[in-house]
């Protein structure tokens, strides 16, 4: 059994420790959850009723991007008699009116799709990141044997590591958050530019709005992958500890070293929805 020590400075160096350990362990629960599971489907109802409101303007928006369409692809009324003309306009008309009825579905499957490399991902490294942060002995027993006059610039620098971790720790989390909420927002809304596709010159808002989507839906396969890079280099490049070093310099490289590699993993995880961008082209 662990124990706990007694000095300050352990004690705030473990708990933001902890945070972040324990915040990565949410994030990788998070990440393998679907937006109708997250809390317990609660959100999810609330988004489906808002999709089925905004399903009836989607149709009247329909309407109006395909007059739009038919209206700014004829140079004259002859052309509207033709019949390749009126059947291209048609079925772009149907397709676009399926894909604002049965929105809510297109929504799930892409998402599903996204879902599965997440899942084939993680299927390939076991399903869990097992690297944690933890401080190591020879930190805890140079600080406690530490006088309390030598102890404050300890008291300095454990405060600023401690304060830096929990803010990466919190970072790492809102961003994940982020996702399920910005997949949230795009469901609801999906009515309105799905509607897009009716109208040939409109057509572009909806094949953006697809493409944005994909591309949050992969943000996840992004952020498993930073997990298990940051898994990796942290098995491989775990911060030192160097008995001979006074107590100050010890923990101040540790916390430098520790905070470069939990920077590693913040930073990909931040920037998830950049790399998909930029990767994928959406």
């Amino acid at each position: 059994m662990k124990l706990i020590s007694d000095n300050w400075v352990v004690r705030n160096l473990e708990n933001a420790i902890g945070t972040w350990n324990e915040k990565l362990a949410e994030l990788w629960q998070l990440i393998t959850q679907t937006p109708e599971t997250f809390k317990g489907g609660q959100i999810w109802s609330v988004i489906v009723n808002i999709h089925s409101a905004l399903v009836g303007i989607g149709y009247g928006l329909l309407v109006l991007f395909f007059a739009i369409g038919v209206f700014q692809s004829a140079a004259s009324f002859r052309e509207l008699q033709r019949p390749e003309f009126a059947l291209r306009h048609f079925i772009r008309f149907v397709a676009a009116k399926i894909a604002v009825g049965y929105g809510m579905e297109i929504m799930t499957a892409i998402f599903a799709i996204c879902g599965s490399v997440v899942s084939a991902i993680m299927g390939g490294i076991g399903g869990a990141v097992s690297e944690s942060a933890a401080l190591p002995a020879e930190i805890i027993a140079a600080v406690e044997d530490v006088s309390v006059i030598q102890s404050i610039p300890l008291w300095l620098v454990s405060f600023l590591g401690s304060l830096f971790i929990t803010i990466m720790s919190f970072v790492l989390i809102l961003t994940v958050y982020g996702r399920f909420f910005k997949l949230y927002l795009y469901t609801a809304l999906s009515p309105l530019p799905l509607a897009a596709f009716a109208g040939e010159g409109t057509s572009a808002m909806g094949k953006a709005f697809i493409k944005s989507y994909i591309g949050v839906c992969l943000e996840g396969a992004v952020i498993v992958l930073a997990c298990l890079i940051y898994s990796a280099f942290v098995s491989s490049s775990a911060p030192a500890t160097d008995s001979s070093l006074p107590a100050v310099t010890m923990v101040w490289e540790y916390i430098g070293q520790l905070i470069f590699n939990m920077l590693i993993l913040t930073g990909l995880v931040k920037g998830s929805d950049r790399i998909v961008r930029e990767m994928f082209s959406l």
